[in-house]
C-alpha cells in the first residue's frame, strides 16, 4: 500500500515570516547599523513593485525578487541562512505547527516541506522540525556566485502543485490519503491535489474557499509578542 504524505507550506504556515523578510535579513547581516539603515532605505521603494508582481503571479514575483541575492556566494548564503534561522525563523515557528509535524511523523506519514523559499533556508526548517524532505527553490550559480535566477520553475501556484504531484509519484505516496497545510490563496492548487487539505491562518478569500469545500481550518499563533494571528 502506498504511504501517506503530509505536505506543509512554510512561510505563513510553519513560520510567521516571508521571503521578503528573509532576503532583507540575509543581505544586511553583519552590516554596521548605519549601512544597514541605508540598504533598507534603498530597498523600501521597491516593495510596492514586488507587491504588484505578487498580485499578478507569485511565480513572476519570485523570479524578480530573487535577483536580490546576486552576487552572493553559496557559502555566504548558507552561513547567513544559519544566522537567519537562529535569530529570526526559530522564534517565529508556530508551536502548533511543529506539534502537527511531530504527529504526522509519529504516525509514519512522510513529512515534506513545500515552499517557494530558497532550499538553503527551507532545509534548516526541515532539520529543526524533523521533516523527511523538502521541495524548494534553487538559485542558479555562475562564476561561483548566485545569478539571482531560479533553476527550473518557481515553486508557486500550479507549478507548486505539479512539484508535489511529481514527488508523490516518485516516492509511492497516495495523494488521496495525504494531507496538505497552507496559508495562501496561491496554494489552492496544492491543497486540491490531496485528499485531506487544511488551511492555516487564512485570509478572507481562502477561508471562504475552505468553508465551501469543507476543509479543515486552523489558527496557529506565533511565540513572538505582537505576531499573534487571529482568525478572520
Amino acid at each position: 500500500m502506498r504511504r501517506r504524505g503530509a505536505f506543509f507550506d512554510v512561510d505563513g504556515t510553519l513560520v510567521a515570516s516571508n521571503v521578503v523578510r528573509y532576503a532583507v535579513e540575509i543581505r544586511t547581516i553583519g552590516m554596521p547599523p548605519g549601512q544597514r539603515k541605508l540598504w533598507k532605505a534603498a530597498f523600501l521603494p521597491r516593495i510596492p513593485y514586488y507587491l504588484a508582481l505578487d498580485r499578478v503571479s507569485r511565480g513572476i514575483f519570485q523570479r524578480a525578487f530573487y535577483r536580490t541575492y546576486r552576487p552572493v556566494s553559496p557559502d555566504e548564503l548558507r552561513q547567513r541562512a544559519r544566522e537567519l534561522f537562529e535569530h529570526h525563523i526559530r522564534p517565529r515557528l508556530f508551536p502548533a505547527a511543529v506539534a502537527r509535524v511531530a504527529e504526522h511523523r509519529d504516525r509514519g506519514d512522510r513529512v515534506v516541506l513545500v515552499s517557494g523559499s530558497l532550499v538553503e533556508i527551507v532545509q534548516l526548517v526541515a532539520d529543526h522540525v524533523g521533516a523527511d524532505d523538502i521541495i524548494a527553490a534553487r538559485l542558479a550559480i555562475a562564476d561561483g556566485v548566485y545569478t539571482g535566477e531560479i533553476e527550473g520553475q518557481p515553486i508557486a501556484g500550479q507549478t507548486k502543485a505539479d512539484a508535489l504531484t511529481e514527488y508523490a509519484a516518485e516516492n509511492q505516496i497516495s495523494l488521496s490519503r495525504s494531507f496538505a497545510y497552507a496559508d495562501s490563496l496561491d496554494d489552492l492548487s496544492m491543497l486540491q491535489t490531496v485528499g485531506r487539505p487544511a488551511v492555516v491562518n487564512p485570509g478572507r478569500r481562502l477561508l471562504q474557499s475552505a468553508r465551501a469545500h469543507g476543509w479543515s481550518v486552523y489558527v496557529w499563533d506565533s511565540t513572538i509578542p505582537g505576531l499573534t494571528t487571529q482568525a478572520r
